[in-house]
């Protein structure tokens, strides 16, 4: 596994952790940086003070590009099936963010959306998390894990496999 998808991911996870919790849903284009400035040289000079030209100019480099105006979906799942990316996104990446239960606690969830959603606000065994994973055409991928009990970058916790649902369906925007 190459460490550039897991370096990529994990800056979009802190990225995205300046902003606090609470955020939403947050896509981005993963493109080889290499090719990003043969094609479009003036990217050089919107290279970030702490990039360097070197560094950029690898063939594993990778460039993040957060997605605006995104399609309006009524779930992480819905997003993603709508999204498909061109030949020149070399990877995609996304973060969201999820309220988990022990299992135990599942059954208690009332099956009134309103209800189930006061059920979840209060429930004092509830962790907040963050989900960043990311994932290249070539099959590689990197998942990142934050939970809001343990809010440092030192504690997010991250493997290729961490969260397979979510990068099987990143995959799935590819094919």
């Amino acid at each position: 596994m190459s460490t550039h998808i897991q370096n990529a991911v994990e800056e979009i996870e802190k990225y995205v952790a300046s902003y606090g919790w609470d955020g939403p849903i947050r896509l981005f284009a993963l493109i080889r940086s290499a090719k990003a400035l043969e094609n479009n040289p003036e990217l050089v000079d919107q290279l970030p003070p702490d990039v360097s030209l070197e560094a950029a100019q690898s063939s594993e480099s990778i460039f993040s590009v957060e997605q605006e105006d995104l399609p309006r979906a009524d779930s992480v799942e819905e997003l993603l099936s709508l999204i498909q990316w061109p030949e020149n996104v070399d990877g995609a990446a996304i973060t969201c963010e999820r309220i988990t239960l022990p299992p135990d606690a599942e059954t208690e969830i009332p099956d009134n959306p309103i209800e189930a959603e006061k059920f979840l606000a209060n429930d004092p065994r509830r962790e907040d998390v963050r989900m960043a994973v990311g994932v290249m055409r070539n099959g590689e991928s990197w998942c990142s894990l934050r939970l809001k009990s343990h809010d440092r970058d030192s504690e997010v916790l991250g493997s290729a496999d961490l969260i397979p649902e979510l990068v099987r369906a990143l995959e799935m925007t590819f094919q």
